[in-house]
């Protein structure tokens, strides 16, 4: 069954959206049949203006404009770092440290389109890091960024060596089997090859947007986890200490 966008808040300018994973936010030029947010609301008659985007295989919260007004509004928020964005991810690997931030400039990949990488001559950025709990083999981070490249947080997390788990760009596309960590023995009904992932995308998710609206108030909005996300966590809690 195809996850659909969920509106999570809106008022008479922005709509808050939980975007699934899989799901671009402006059309692709070379692929327009890819399932796309601005896409899906203008085939349900309502026009939208993208204030920022977030990459096709993170889920998550997006923020979008009514109007040409609102959007340059909070479109120069973002321009000037005055939003805070929150993250949450599950990496590869146990991190040491309970906090620290990645302060590395991003460029693209000479040799590989579409791919970036930490460079002297790149763009700053900046990425905050909390950890909010430790299983076997995984990391639950809580990432707040200052900047926001491309693919910031997966660059800096494969530059020190804890790719984001179910990335196949710059980690393992591998996806993470109950099997694969339960203390017990896990009796499979099916073989192993048919055994149905926990997590078999991008395990990244943008949770929060702090924001002030154009009457000047404070507004925090969140996305809930996914479905897939919450499960692995709860198996990972259980099975993966």
């Amino acid at each position: 069954m195809q996850i659909l966008p969920q509106i999570i808040y809106q008022d008479d300018d922005i709509i808050a959206i939980n975007k699934p994973s899989g799901w671009l936010t402006i059309p692709d030029r070379f692929d327009p049949e890819l399932k796309c947010i601005k896409t899906w609301f203008e085939s349900r008659h309502q026009k939208i203006f993208i204030v920022h985007r977030i990459d096709r295989d993170t889920s998550g919260l997006l923020l979008l404009g009514k109007n040409e007004e609102t959007h340059k509004f909070y479109n120069q928020q973002f321009e000037q770092r005055a939003i805070k964005k929150t993250y949450f991810g599950l990496v590869q690997g146990s991190i040491t440290e309970d906090d620290g931030t990645y302060d590395q400039p991003l460029e693209p990949h000479p040799a590989q389109n579409g791919k970036m990488r930490v460079g002297r001559k790149g763009k700053s950025a900046i990425t905050h890091f909390h950890v909010e709990h430790r299983f076997r083999g995984y990391t639950w981070v809580r990432f707040q960024i200052e900047t926001g490249r491309t693919h910031q947080i997966r660059v800096h997390l494969q530059n020190a060596g804890h790719a984001l788990v179910c990335d196949p760009l710059y980690g393992s596309a591998d996806p993470i089997l109950l099997s694969s960590f339960k203390k017990k023995k896990f009796n499979l009904s099916k073989s192993e090859e048919e055994e149905r992932p926990l997590l078999s995308r991008l395990a990244l998710h943008a949770y929060s947007i702090e924001v002030i609206d154009r009457k000047g108030q404070p507004i925090v909005l969140t996305a809930p986890l996914s479905k897939d996300l919450d499960a692995t966590l709860k198996q990972l809690g259980k099975w993966g200490k």
